[in-house]
């Protein structure tokens, strides 16, 4: 009994996704082309697929053009030397508020001055003169301010600030100056940072100096249990800088180091000269000495193991839009993670292993579909496993005998299209006794044959001569029988190019398609036939049927060996008792090899040896009974007239197609030179 479940639609659902049928059918192509079945993975996770109901599933490729586009979006929106023009502006306003502080201070004391009594007014007079002094030399300050913004930073980092909203923007200035230097080491901790204060900046530098240490161990070349322990230690101590998912090894903090910093440097490479220097200067003046020394010193380790120029890249900003130096640096690390995931994802289509990609990451930089594409993607080989299509063989993937079977038949189905309308028909199989294969067709019965009526028929001659009613009386020219074909085994040996010139404008895939129809033909229509099947280039072997879907061209070996390749079909066939023995030849080239002392021989142009042996082999196959029927893929005049001479020799028929119609002839041939009509 058929049971069905059913469940609320939360959206995730995927009702029109592809069966497994499908799926396989999908990669067959693929396979025939290639004969590799992790190749058709790949190229199907790299382009995708369209569902039952039209809809395209993104594949690979799709997903980097998506990503590229995101990318350019970005590029093309803000501009990136916006960033120092924020931080004029934020100096400029915080002269502005100065100097606005400056001139208040000194209404404010007179406003006061007003109310002070006459007798208390030459003492109020000496504090007038420093509030006016104060702000003087504010304004003498700020008006030898250098107009660079690292200049200011210097100039005014040891300034008594008059007003408070000034003092509070300069320190703001600082801050963010600072969190991007820190940032470079430990995020973290720059996020956390407000201010940074004696002890803090002692603890920074403490650390920068714990990481240079861990640096210079791994290029003395220190054990790892060694490394580890020392980074254990470390990370004992300062671990609270590096958040919730902090490094656990060295090498990790390296790497995070590294993406850091490469950050810093993408975006001093999207900057004009002058801009970039300014923003290096400006940086540095906001930082202490010391602390400039550390980090120098750990600069300089990390080119040595983990240069930042490695994922650092100059993006080319073509915006108008204006940045912010936290917003810059943002944006500079979500392009780097872009650039990243493009790695990742090209990888994935390389290798066909997904595992590698960051879905979640992914879905946040395209949305919820991308990540949904990857999880289909990872489907389809769970998915062809379940249902027996591929295995895995240790770590690569193999067809079972259920997708060589698969593959036959949809061959098959493809080639029947045009067999259809040569009006070849189905063939069912033959019934035992006299007569063979079914027609369709009737004829009346003769005395002394085998009684086998075709009912139907018989009954209405017998209706029609009589008349109705009960009962109906039969006479002998009533009964009509089924009009059979006689149908005789075959064996056949289908000689299969296998040289380097059959990979081209599709010859091998078709050649390929074509054989594993044939096979499919004989088993479910003609089983008393026998078919085997020789692959030959520089030499011939026989290929057993499994392991013809990954059956490739031999691009690395020269020759044509129809020689060897005739002399093994020859040796088969002789064996086997069946009616009709033949042989099926599908090449694009004359002979090219022969074997001699079971050593193959090449020489092009084709040696008059080769010529020779093989014409003499065609000669014995002649000789045996052996029918050789020729299909050429290329027609060149040297071929031609070898091939005109072996049909002389063995009477055998000769056909010049295209990859596109070469199923159309072998099948066709096949089927109609394996029946006799009788009456």
């Amino acid at each position: 009994m058929t049971s069905y479940r059913y469940s609320k639609w939360d959206g995730t659902q995927q009702p029109f996704a592809p069966d497994g049928d499908e799926l396989f059918d999908e990669i067959a192509d693929s396979v025939f082309e290639s004969g590799d079945l992790e190749s058709a993975l790949r190229d199907l996770f790299q382009t995708g697929m369209r569902s039952p109901d039209g809809r395209q599933m993104q594949g690979l490729q799709d997903l980097v053009e998506r990503l590229r586009d995101r990318r350019d979006q970005e590029l093309t929106r803000y501009d990136m030397d916006s960033v120092m023009d924020d931080l004029s502006e934020r100096v400029r306003e915080i002269e502005k508020n100065e100097r606005r502080g400056a001139k208040a201070s000194i209404r404010q004391a007179e406003e006061r001055m007003k109310d002070v009594p006459p007798e208390l007014q030459e003492q109020m007079q000496s504090a007038m003169d420093v509030v006016r002094q104060r702000a003087e030399s504010a304004e003498q300050k700020l008006d030898s301010l250098p107009p660079s913004v690292a200049g200011a930073v210097r100039e005014l980092s040891d300034h008594d600030f008059i007003d408070p909203t000034a003092r509070d923007q300069f320190q703001e200035l600082l801050d963010m100056l600072r969190r991007q230097m820190i940032g470079n080491v430990a995020k973290q901790a720059a996020e956390n940072l407000q201010q940074m204060g004696v002890e803090e900046r002692q603890e920074l530098r403490e650390m920068m100096r714990g990481m240079s240490d861990l640096m210079e161990k791994k290029l003395r070349g220190a054990p790892a249990d060694e490394l580890q322990s020392a980074f254990d230690q470390f990370m004992d101590r300062f671990g609270q800088h590096f958040g919730d998912d902090p490094p656990q090894n060295l090498d990790e903090l390296l790497d995070q180091l590294q993406q850091q910093m490469a950050q810093a440097q993408s975006l001093m490479a999207g900057m004009s000269p002058e801009e970039r220097q300014q923003l290096m200067d400006s940086l540095a003046e906001s930082m202490d000495p010391e602390t400039l020394q550390e980090m120098a010193r750990m600069a300089s380790l990390l080119q040595e193991l983990r240069p930042p120029e490695e994922l650092a890249r100059a993006y080319p900003f073509m915006g108008e839009e204006s940045l912010t130096l936290d917003e810059a640096m943002n944006m500079m690390g979500r392009l780097q993670q872009m650039d990243m995931m493009e790695r990742s994802l090209q990888q994935a289509g390389r290798s066909g292993e997904l595992d590698s990609i960051d879905t979640d990451q992914l879905g946040e930089m395209l949305g919820e579909d991308a990540k949904r594409s990857i999880d289909q993607l990872e489907e389809i080989a769970r998915m062809l496993e379940e249902l027996g299509y591929i295995r895995r063989s240790g770590d690569r993937w193999e067809l079972t005998p259920r997708a060589v079977r698969r593959l036959a038949d949809k061959a098959l189905r493809e080639v029947f299209g045009s067999l259809a309308k040569a009006n070849v028909g189905g063939h069912r199989i033959a019934e035992s006794g006299q007569g063979g294969e079914v027609t369709g067709d009737t004829r009346r019965y003769e005395p002394g044959e085998t009684f086998r009526p075709n009912l139907n028929r018989s009954l209405m001659n017998a209706v029609f001569r009589s008349g109705p009613g009960t009962p109906v009386r039969f006479e002998m020219e009533d009964f009509e029988v089924d009009r059979t074909e006689h149908t005789v085994s075959a064996a056949t040996v289908l000689l299969l190019d296998q040289s380097s010139s059959m990979f081209n404008g599709g010859r091998w895939a078709a050649a390929k398609k074509v054989t594993m129809a044939l096979q499919s033909l004989i088993q479910g229509q003609f089983p008393r036939d026998r078919l085997f099947v020789i692959g030959f280039s520089d030499h011939a072997e026989e290929v057993n049927f499994s392991e013809l879907p990954e059956l490739q061209p031999n691009m690395w070996l020269q020759g044509t060996n129809m020689h060897h390749a005739l002399m093994l079909a020859r040796r088969i066939l002789t064996k086997e008792r069946a009616g009709t023995r033949q042989v099926i030849m599908v090449t694009d080239g004359e002979p090219t090899a022969h074997l001699e002392d079971g050593v193959p021989y090449f020489n092009y142009p084709p040696s008059r040896r080769t010529v020779q042996l093989t014409l003499d082999e065609v000669r014995r196959c002649t000789t045996a009974g052996i029918v050789i029927n020729s299909f050429m893929l290329e027609r060149t005049s040297y071929l031609t007239q070898f091939i005109d001479y072996v049909s002389r020799i063995n009477r055998g028929r000769a056909f010049y197609t295209t990859p596109d119609r070469l199923g159309d002839y072998v099948l066709i041939d096949y089927i109609n030179n394996r029946r006799k009509r009788v009456a």
